[in-house]
């Protein structure tokens, strides 16, 4: 519940920072584009945009996703046909932290103010795009290091499961794990180049793919709530779950379920 009204009144300071760029006196039509629609995260943002256009008043929320969160060509056509119908502004989570650089580029040029949230994109806020609200995803992956490390006093074998390549936000708690494990010596970091892909069952289909090693580990960190669940399923079905630490993030019911059942030991939120 803590989360899901924190994502309201995330998505309220979006649609009302948009909206401070636009003519009030107008019926204002904000594009939201989030990677997907999957999460429970996107969907507790998209009844936070809901709120927020509610309040702001003569605003309408298009909701628009691509079908799979890693699918960056389809939330670069969605992009483009939003620039195409001439919404009044832009409201966007990049699936790739450069690929979607020349569409805001051009939605800014046209006098369509796009604000990036969740999820990085390459460029100036302020210049390329009129602003960023998220989190410092490197620091909240360090945060998950040190954790794991002290879970494990400061040895045994890890694993990351990646999510999916060129998004930001996870790439930097990836990183950031990664920082955190260098400082120990005695932490073998045993996987770290496998990507979970865009859902909870292709996260699933990529951890059975490798549970021999899965097998082995002493410690795992997932960076979202796909991959967390992903993996939390194949520890199920492999009586590894509790077995293993397990450091996941976000905090949607089925991961606080799995925290009072000790199947995850941590979740950054």
């Amino acid at each position: 519940m803590k989360k899901t009204i924190i994502s309201f009144l995330f998505a309220l300071i979006l649609v009302s920072g948009l909206q401070s760029y636009l003519f009030p006196q107008e019926k204002l039509r904000i594009a939201v584009v989030p990677k997907g629609n999957e999460a429970i995260f996107w969907k507790s943002v998209h009844a936070g945009a809901n709120i927020g256009a509610v309040t702001s008043k003569d605003v309408e929320i298009i909701w628009t996703y691509p079908k799979t969160e890693g699918d960056k060509e389809q939330q670069i056509s969605i992009v483009e046909q939003c620039i195409t119908e001439n919404v009044s502004g832009i409201i966007l989570s990049p699936i790739h932290y450069d690929a979607l650089r020349g569409l805001v580029s051009k939605a800014m040029n046209k006098n369509i103010p796009v604000l990036i949230f969740d999820s990085a994109l390459k460029g100036t806020a302020g210049k390329d795009f009129i602003s960023f609200v998220g989190i410092d995803n490197r620091k909240a992956g360090s945060l998950a290091g040190e954790n794991l490390a002290k879970l494990l006093k400061s040895k045994g074998k890890v694993m990351l499961l990646r999510y999916v390549k060129g998004q930001a936000n996870t790439t930097e708690r990836e990183e950031g794990f990664l920082e955190a494990m260098s400082k120990y010596h005695n932490i073998q970091v045993t996987v770290k180049d496998r990507y979970a892909g865009g859902s909870v069952d292709e996260a699933k289909k990529t951890s059975n793919s490798f549970l021999s090693q899965i097998r082995e580990a002493d410690g795992i960190f997932c960076p979202n709530e796909q991959s967390t669940i992903g993996m939390l399923l194949t520890l199920r079905d492999a009586n590894l779950d509790g077995k293993i630490k397990f450091i996941g993030f976000d905090a949607t019911i089925p991961l606080i379920e799995a925290l009072k059942n000790g199947e995850i030991n941590a979740s950054i939120a």
